[in-house]
């Protein structure tokens, strides 16, 4: 494999408990190799206007070829109604 092979999936959750169980899940599904979950304060427009607030982003490291899948996991497994995912190589 070359480095254009993997790629880093991210995704952020306002709750701890529940980022860890994300990943976790994800793991156990084998479709990221790893997952980092660490805080940030995030600053976003949501429900007409700018929230600034804690959240656990966790980044999952995996092979480009299961990006597809990965990202819809983590949507059918977040509680969020519009989880953010996002991807990058």
């Amino acid at each position: 494999m070359t480095t254009g092979d993997f790629v880093v999936v991210t995704a952020t959750h306002d709750d701890e408990t529940r980022a860890r169980e994300l990943a976790s899940a994800v793991i156990r599904d084998r479709l990221a190799a790893c997952a980092q979950v660490y805080r940030v304060q995030s600053v976003y427009w949501w429900d007409g206007g700018v929230q600034d607030s804690a959240e656990w982003r966790i980044d999952f490291k995996s092979r480009v070829s299961l990006a597809y899948q990965l990202s819809a996991r983590i949507v059918e497994l977040h509680s969020y109604d519009t989880p953010e995912v996002a991807g990058c190589r």
